[in-house]
């Protein structure tokens, strides 16, 4: 039995029992606070107004409440808003796509609650340093699991990395660009921004953010707009597969509700971070003074995951891609290509590639943020070196293992930060009423 085949048992047998557990606590969550995703949203609109309350003098080891939602997005809106739908749609049919979203809805509960606990457990390193998210908060249940969780997810974060640079490999390969250059020119540029710190990344990633957002979705509501019949029928696919099996068509093979579920809970874990907790490391390096404010931020912004998501699942639906051929991660661009030959495979290229330049981005800087916690900020620099050759290394690794190899590594980091987030989130209900205050 080869690498691949053990990979894909072991993906197949723990996905199904820790998707029930990842979303029936997100939805614990959700009500044991109300439904605040729908409470928090005048408190919303008063930030984006008035913006959220920093302190006087600026703390030079801290970035704006604003970059740090950017910087967090940033590792969150990327590759996998366009990949990952697909991705769920291609193993799970079309009501994946359904299971994606209500995991976001409810999931935004469990961002917002890591994102207050990281702030409320962030400490300060000896030289002057901010850490927080998990690694700090986690240790408030018990050491054992802030370790368990940092072990992990330094790991993690290095094979996510591999995987988008597998993703954007694949995808310049199409036109006949070798991916192993791809690998190497994405490290290269990853190291040049990560070298100039969080202030930096904030900078970058308050730029990059909008434009790639608002680029991918003009072209991709043209595309969606050009066929309404079509967008009616994707619409109606989704909608008589939420708890109905999906049939065998053409490459696709079926799915049951269960595995239509388990897909699309994965792949929105994948896309938003919500129950795996990391977001809240880039928030934690907010200059606030109200926790809950920064977590109402993280909690709305998942609108944009949830648009993103959407389009892209109904842009393989109404092209029919999905059903045709082999698992591949080129899906959406091959929409792309198909529904607009002159300017579609430019236009995800440009939007794909600042996609997978932030997310990486992103991703470095939470890992480094986990392993300067595991190591008391030592050996940062061999962690650095270490991500950026799985970079170039995972630009050709084969397609399939590289989604599976994360998952299961998801899973296991997922499993310690959700019991801790649960734990304080009872332990701790005082830092989620809504006030004047806040």
């Amino acid at each position: 039995m080869d690498i691949l085949t053990w990979l894909l048992a072991i993906d197949d047998l723990t996905k199904t029992p820790f998707a029930i557990l990842f979303f029936a606590v997100a939805v614990i969550l959700t009500i044991k606070f109300g439904f605040l995703q729908f409470r928090v949203l005048p408190r919303f609109f008063q930030l984006i107004s008035g913006g959220v309350k920093e302190r006087h003098k600026r703390d030079a080891s801290k970035i704006s409440s604003f970059q740090a939602l950017f910087t967090a997005m940033a590792g969150t809106i990327g590759m996998g808003n366009i990949v990952g739908p697909s991705v769920a749609i291609y193993f799970g049919g079309p009501g994946a796509l359904f299971w994606l979203l209500l995991y976001i809805f409810f999931g935004s509960m469990t961002k917002l609650t890591e994102v207050v606990l990281g702030l409320h457990t962030r400490e300060r390193l000896p030289d002057g340093h901010i850490v927080g998210g998990p690694m700090q908060y986690l240790k408030k249940v018990h050491p054992f699991l802030g370790y368990w969780y940092m072990s992990i997810v330094t790991f993690l974060f290095m094979v996510w990395s591999g995987v988008q640079s597998n993703t954007l490999g694949q995808i310049f390969a199409m036109d006949g660009i070798p991916s192993w250059t791809v690998g190497i020119g994405l490290a290269l540029l990853v190291y040049l921004v990560v070298q100039g710190g969080i202030h930096r990344i904030g900078v970058v990633a308050s730029k990059l953010v909008p434009l790639m957002f608002v680029l991918y979705v003009s072209f991709a509501l043209l595309i969606l707009f050009q066929d309404i019949p079509a967008l009616c029928n994707a619409f109606w696919l989704i909608g008589t597969h939420i708890f109905k099996p999906a049939a065998s068509i053409g490459a696709f093979t079926g799915a049951s509700i269960m595995t239509a579920m388990k897909w699309g809970v994965y792949r929105s874990i994948h896309i938003t971070e919500a129950g795996l907790g990391s977001s809240s490391i880039a928030h934690s390096m907010s200059d606030t003074n109200h926790p809950l404010d920064q977590g109402i931020l993280a909690m709305v912004s998942m609108l944009a995951d949830a648009t993103l998501s959407m389009l892209s699942g109904l842009l393989v639906l109404v092209t029919g891609i999905w059903m045709q051929g082999i698992f591949r991660p080129t899906l959406v661009y091959e929409a792309f290509k198909m529904s607009s030959p002159l300017w579609g495979g430019i236009v995800l290229v440009i939007s794909v590639s600042l996609f997978v330049i932030t997310t990486v981005i992103g991703n470095t800087f939470n890992g480094m943020q986990a392993f300067a916690s595991l190591t008391r900020d030592r050996y940062i620099n061999w962690y650095l070196g270490a991500t950026l050759l799985i970079m170039v290394c995972g630009s050709i690794m084969e397609p399939r293992a590289a989604w599976s190899l994360t998952d299961i590594i998801l899973t296991l980091a997922v499993i310690p930060n959700i019991i801790g987030v649960a734990i304080l989130a009872f332990r701790n209900p005082g830092y989620f009423k809504l006030g004047k205050s806040n």
